[in-house]
């Protein structure tokens, strides 16, 4: 089988991933995912779509993540391994589908105002 190419995205961050079959090695920017993500929780995310369907060590996946923080580039992680898992086994489709991997969340950082110090927030009204 040839690897295959497939795109995730959230907020900033763009996962280019890469999946063949293999033992299961996941490399993300050349480093191993446990070195790449220092938290428990990012690399939850990141790993969902494995551990949703069952089906982590049997495929090699090499990702190259950029733009964003580090929460932003799990998510576009998790996004581009549940389309390419999606792809390969069209068993999956429903388990994926029911926890909402399949869908971008399009959630952007709102942007400043001009007249306001941020986004929302204004500054201080004096009435006299």
């Amino acid at each position: 089988m040839a690897k295959a190419n497939y795109i995730g995205r959230r907020k900033t961050s763009t996962a280019r991933l890469y999946i063949d079959e293999g033992k299961g090695s996941f490399l993300v920017n050349s480093k191993p995912i446990d070195d790449y993500f220092k938290t428990k929780a990012r690399l939850n995310i990141a790993r969902l779509p494995l551990d949703v369907t069952g089906l982590d060590g049997n495929y090699d996946i090499k990702v190259t993540v950029r733009g964003g923080g580090i929460t932003g580039q799990a998510g576009a992680i998790s996004l581009a391994l549940a389309r390419a898992l999606d792809d390969l086994n069209e068993d999956v489709h429903s388990a994926l589908k029911e926890k909402g991997l399949l869908t971008r969340d399009d959630r952007m950082v709102e942007r400043k105002k001009y007249g306001q110090p941020k986004a929302r927030k204004k500054f201080q009204f004096s009435k006299r």
